[in-house]
């Protein structure tokens, strides 16, 4: 039976799907002949070409979204056939009215694979780019639609700046690339932008796929299981580090690396702490367990992960926040709301209302007054 709420459902990581123009038409002219474009790849159909990077992005899986297994796809599909509201504002009330969902949280596509390119200034002039379009795009909406901007995090000055110029175009947060310029984000040169952030009230999020996840063995399909452990990394590395020790006031979102596996990792941080920091990490003193920084400060976000829902009580469910990851190809659109009322059912009406609704918009300052309760 599908859920229904007396409450407005958030998705807390949506996408859109960047159009042709998105950083041809908003990155500085320096860059115009480099940007990434749509073309016609044949069979392959249409694909996102980026200078620099050796492989295309097929449309196939940027807006699989409701299509049966067996139709997934990553070859022959035009940018015509995709979901209009992945570029269209206009046609995106819809989608969501469709899903039962009241206001998403939106992350980029083509964005996500820019933050691996190897040239940082490239990365930026495509950030730059995409703040703007993303902005307009959300401009339509601003109480539905909630973008997120881009930061190539250069340097921890100029990272300082692009918050305060994303926080300036309206945007609600701010993707992180899995890996800056300079040293890695435990250095205490970054204590600015986590002030900054703090500042600005501008939650920072680490993106599966944007930075290095390690190698991948064994048969292609084994590459799926392996997404998560980048993101582990770097929150490891915030824990471990010292960085929520210096700034208790500091939250960060780990987007689409689903959560089920949240309480064994948060047992293996402080097991790791408690019996092997003496010859691991000496020096490295922490006021307090792993597991209780991870349990303050980290959201996670995840759609079709029942194990999540079942092990709430195992972790912070206020710190859990489902997501709908449309137009991808993983994403439940538009079945959400049959899957969430199967998947939720063990849960409390409290511990439900706060993973689907209260604890996105308490991070993002949602007014919920403002948003309507899907019929």
């Amino acid at each position: 039976m599908a859920l229904q709420t007396p409450y407005p459902v958030i998705s807390a990581d949506s996408h859109i799907t960047e159009h042709p123009d998105t950083y041809l038409a908003h990155i500085e002219s320096a860059w115009k002949d480099k940007a990434p474009r749509v073309v016609d790849g044949g069979i392959k159909g249409d694909l996102f070409q980026i200078d620099g990077m050796e492989r295309s992005i097929a449309m196939g899986l940027v807006a699989a979204a409701g299509k049966a297994p067996e139709e997934i796809t990553t070859e022959g599909v035009k940018f015509e056939e995709l979901h209009r509201s992945g570029w269209d504002s206009s046609a995106r009330l819809a989608d969501q009215n469709r899903d039962g969902i009241a206001a998403e949280v939106i992350y980029p596509t083509v964005g996500m694979v820019l933050c691996n390119h190897p040239d940082f200034d490239y990365k930026k002039a495509c950030f730059d780019a995409y703040n703007r379009w993303i902005a307009e795009y959300c401009e339509f909406a601003p109480n539905r639609l909630l973008g997120c901007g881009q930061t190539a995090m250069r340097s921890p000055e100029e990272g300082v700046r692009d918050l305060q110029a994303i926080k300036a175009l309206g945007l609600r947060g701010v993707m992180m690339p899995g890996e800056p310029a300079e040293s890695d984000y435990d250095s205490e040169i970054y204590n600015p932008v986590w002030e900054a952030a703090i500042e600005l009230e501008l939650p920072l999020s680490f993106h599966i796929l944007t930075g290095p996840s390690g190698g991948v063995r064994g048969p292609r399909l084994n590459s799926f299981l392996s997404i998560i452990r980048g993101n582990q990394d770097i929150l490891g590395t915030l824990i471990f580090g010292g960085v929520f020790e210096r700034y208790p006031q500091l939250k960060v979102v780990c987007v689409e690396a689903d959560a089920g596996w949240v309480p064994h990792y948060m047992y293996r941080m402080d097991h790791a702490y408690k019996r092997h920091r003496n010859w691991l990490a000496p020096g490295v003193e922490l006021s307090r367990l792993p597991s209780e920084y991870f349990s303050e400060h980290i959201y996670t976000t995840f759609q079709d992960d029942w194990v999540a829902f079942r092990m709430a009580n195992d972790m912070n469910w206020r710190r859990l926040m489902w997501a709908n990851d449309f137009p991808h190809s993983d994403s439940t659109w538009p079945w959400s709301m049959e899957m969430l009322g199967e998947q939720t059912r063990q849960l409390s009406a409290e511990q439900t209302q706060a993973i689907l609704c209260d604890n996105v918009a308490q991070l993002y300052q949602i007014d919920l007054d403002s948003l309507e309760v899907a019929a």
